[in-house]
């Protein structure tokens, strides 16, 4: 199995949804409706969601997420699913995203992977190292 890595764009729009949670003693939690256009290598769309924890200390955070993307990648049609764990550490930030496995169908289907993201003049870039 060959692994590749591809690079590309991606437009994102976040929008607040209701949660059952809503923190307390300083947290701040929130839920979050993603929405994503890819371009390039990998040309699809995702829709997911987001759970976020802010805390009172400036630049300390966390999110969880979960959103399934579905398109083309370098011409092979099908769906898989990302999940995302970030934190923020006063400012020092970790990102995994990571290709929950067996989540890939059709021309996808056995996909895993990692994918990485840069925000550079306000456009993000998508890196994603995959095998297939």
């Amino acid at each position: 199995m060959t692994t590749k890595q591809i690079t590309g764009e991606f437009t994102v729009t976040l929008a607040p949804i209701e949660g059952y949670a809503h923190g307390q003693q300083g947290v701040n939690l929130g839920r979050m409706s993603i929405d994503k256009q890819f371009t390039g290598s990998l040309t699809a769309t995702s829709q997911g969601e987001m759970l976020s924890a802010m805390t009172p200390t400036q630049g300390s955070a966390g999110y969880v997420a979960i959103e399934q993307v579905i398109g083309e990648l370098e011409g092979k049609k099908g769906s898989f699913v990302l999940q995302h764990f970030g934190t923020m550490d006063k400012g020092q930030d970790s990102l995994i995203l990571k290709v929950v496995p067996d989540s890939g169908t059709d021309e996808l289907a056995g996909l895993t992977g990692s994918m990485a993201i840069r925000i550079e003049q306000g456009i993000h870039h998508y890196d994603f190292k995959y095998s297939l």
